[in-house]
């Protein structure tokens, strides 16, 4: 076991990092300065003694990783940033959640150099770390399978920071349980386990367990108890014996349970509510600075030389990459494939033959959407050996197994219908829909690898605080959402969803991709891959649909254009018959269709009606102004919407006299013919909307 070195300037750092975190709370007037008072023991700990990272390169590959779980507290993490020399300063804690600053009120990824993962709703950061240790024994797989443990350059530990609302969430529940069935010797936990939340003491709701609870999920736990002699006592050898003792534990994630006191040593808001959520307030805040040996007429100070023992870590943090570059190199020059391998996927960029390894799907036959999904994974996965996922328990259904390819599980989990490997393709992640968004995210922001996760489209509605954390911090998870509308059927309105595509596409940042046929579907995932910018849900219909006939180019009077136009989000799949539109039908996914049979009942009356299949409203918005006008022009003010679901957000498409053939009410109990029928989802109800539509143009 490491030998730990510990001064008296370490101590002085130390109650540092306690008064910049009472002096920045004070000065912006809110904030959480409680905990990182108490944590600045643990915090200081992990980044000046324990973990292996560089300050001066935040993306380095062999670095540890750390996530602050208890965003709420992330001066814990901005004065460790500053102490080490991550680039921020003095003047940027000052400037805590101010606009513009580098200190918000909650750690943000892409905003803080620094910042792993975006932490804001608590659970997220530590279910999010699982994740982070998914993707790095899957990376090693990759890349160094056969190195015994520990000899990797692509060995490290993943450190979490969790506070007692995280291990409330239920969120945590869900990936503590999968982290221990994957047996993750990586991942670290810190449980800060002070009892205290913004309703004061933690037993008025939260008296289970915890130690047991973990203990039953198959982690490591210890506990270190800094209140145990019955006077407070930092033990910060303790506390640094247990991460000791956790790294050398392999075969379980490790828990440590530390108990302090939040607000230590603040006289009297110390182990009360009233530190956790708001300033100290000025005596207070002097009282803590003379307990301490600081000047209460000062603020924000910082003694010359804990700063410059702190900034010791640039030098540290240079060596031990300066050692690890030498490991990696001489990998590199042993594999030379895999470093090839590596440099594609770190620049984001897929392989070669992507396009040619699409399946191209017959027309005339009927083919469910995630039917083709499936078969697109199938053969995209032999040639993109990054590209990894599975489901909530629903493969069967949702067709997200890659072919041929083993478990991501330890063997012995292994089932009659599972065979499984540690470094295997295929997720499994039960019936834990929330807990595979976070650790799908994890994955993502680990590194550049392709996962995805997939449930009924209903049931995004129990992921959906992480789908919102993938669009905020613009990473590209992808989702996949099959069963998307009350086409499923017979399961009911419980499983039938109404408003989840207009709602998921009101998250800003979000793809929301609903193909039409199966070479929309093929070109889609395409797409997907080939977007890095933020994250995607490809939604697919349960029922079979028509596979259309289609040209090579754009639409041209009865040819249908090709199915590589999906990338640009809407265009003209069939064109007017006259060639000039006097009515444009707008859908999606299965509805298409019925605007394909509509357009056929009207060119019988003599109304020239053009279908645009619309798969990705937000990759049309991302269009140039000329290209959205050909496919959608402002002169054509007679215009349909088709979707199964909401109109909600389709005005913005129709107009003032245009109609949307949609459902506005909950779903039923039957087959999904009868359902449309009876909902008004036809080609009859698509012909009449559209011949009110235009009799709305000709009224204006």
């Amino acid at each position: 076991m490491a030998a730990l070195q510990w001064d008296p300037i370490d101590n002085k750092a130390v109650d540092t990092a306690r008064i910049l975190a009472a002096d920045a709370v004070e000065k912006v007037g809110n904030g959480h300065p409680g905990t990182a008072m108490s944590l600045a023991p643990a915090a200081y700990l992990l980044f000046q003694k324990v973990m292996r990272r560089d300050p001066a390169d935040q993306h380095w590959l062999g670095r540890d990783r750390f996530i602050l779980s208890a965003g709420h507290s992330s001066l814990t993490q901005y004065v460790q940033l500053y102490f080490g020399g991550y680039g921020l300063e003095l003047d940027d804690l000052k400037a805590l959640r101010t606009w513009g600053s580098k200190t918000p009120g909650h750690p943000e990824y892409g905003h803080t150099d620094g910042v792993e993962i975006t932490t804001g709703p608590l659970g997220q950061g530590i279910s999010s770390a699982v994740g982070f240790a998914y993707a790095s024994r899957f990376e090693r797989g990759l890349f160094d399978p056969d190195a015994p443990a520990g000899t990797s350059p692509f060995d490290h530990f993943v450190y979490v920071i969790a506070g007692d609302g995280d291990l409330q969430e239920g969120v945590s529940a869900e990936a503590s349980s999968l982290a221990g069935h994957q047996q993750l010797g990586n991942l670290i936990a810190i449980y800060d386990s002070n009892q205290i939340s913004i309703e004061d003491d933690t037993n008025i709701a939260f008296t289970e367990d915890v130690k047991g609870r973990y203990e039953a999920y198959h982690w490591h736990v210890q506990v270190v108890d800094w209140k145990n002699t019955g006077q407070y006592v930092e033990d910060v050898q303790a506390l640094f014996d247990a991460i000791e003792a956790a790294k050398a534990v392999t075969d379980k994630p490790s828990l440590i349970i530390l108990k302090t006191i939040i607000g230590w040593p603040s006289p009297k808001k110390q182990n009360t509510g009233k530190i956790h959520g708001s300033a100290l307030g000025a005596d207070e805040l002097a009282a803590v600075k003379e307990v301490l040996g600081f000047d209460p007429a000062q603020t924000f100070e910082v003694a010359d030389e804990v700063i410059a023992h702190t900034r010791k870590a640039l030098e540290r943090g240079a060596q031990e990459h300066a050692a690890w570059n030498e490991q990696f190199d001489a990998w590199a020059a042993a594999n030379p494939e895999r470093k090839a391998l590596l440099d594609r996927i770190l620049t984001g960029a897929l392989p070669e033959g992507v396009e040619e390894a699409l399946p191209v799907f017959e027309a005339g036959k009927d083919v469910s959407t995630r039917a083709a999904s499936g078969k697109v994974l199938g053969a995209l996965g032999a040639v993109i050996p990054e590209l990894w996922g599975g489901s909530a328990d629903l493969a069967e259904s949702n067709l997200t197994t890659i072919e041929g390819a083993a478990s991501f599980i330890p063997a012995e989990h292994s089932t009659h219908e599972w065979t499984g490997t540690p470094y295997g393709r295929v997720l499994h992640f039960g019936i834990r829909e929330h807990a595979m968004g976070a650790i799908i995210n994890g994955i993502v922001l680990h590194g550049n690898t392709r996962a995805y996760g997939g449930t009924f489209l209903i049931f995004s509605d129990y992921m959906r605080p992480a789908v919102r954390l993938a669009a905020l911090m613009k990473v590209p998870s992808i989702f996949v959402w099959t069963h998307d509308s009350v086409a499923l059927g017979e399961d009911g309105p419980t499983h039938q969803p109404i408003e989840q595509l207009s709602t998921l596409r009101a998250i800003p940042g979000l793809d929301i991709v609903r193909p039409a046929d199966a070479n929309e579907v093929a070109y889609a995932w395409k797409t997907i891959l080939e977007r890095r910018q933020g994250p995607a849900g490809i939604a697919l219909s349960r029922q079979n649909l028509p596979v259309f006939e289609r040209g090579e180019g754009a639409a041209s009077g009865d040819t249908f254009a090709a199915a590589s136009n999906t990338s640009k989000g809407a265009y003209v799949l069939a064109e007017a018959p006259g060639g000039t539109p006097d009515v444009i039908l707008i859908a999606t996914g299965s509805e298409v269709q019925l605007a394909v049979e509509a357009r056929a009942v009207l060119q019988g009356e003599g109304i020239n009606a053009r279908v645009v299949s619309a798969p990705s409203l937000e990759w049309f918005e991302e269009q140039d102004a000329a290209y959205r006008e050909s496919v959608l022009p402002a002169a054509v003010k007679a215009r349909v919407s088709v979707e199964a679901g909401l109109a909600l957000g389709w005005s913005k498409y129709v107009g003032d006299a245009g109609r949307s053939v949609s459902i506005e009410h909950f779903g039923a109990s039957a087959d999904y013919k009868t359902l449309f029928r009876e909902f008004g989802i036809t080609t009859e109800a698509t012909v009449a909307a559209a011949k009110e539509s235009l009799a709305a143009v000709r009224g204006q």
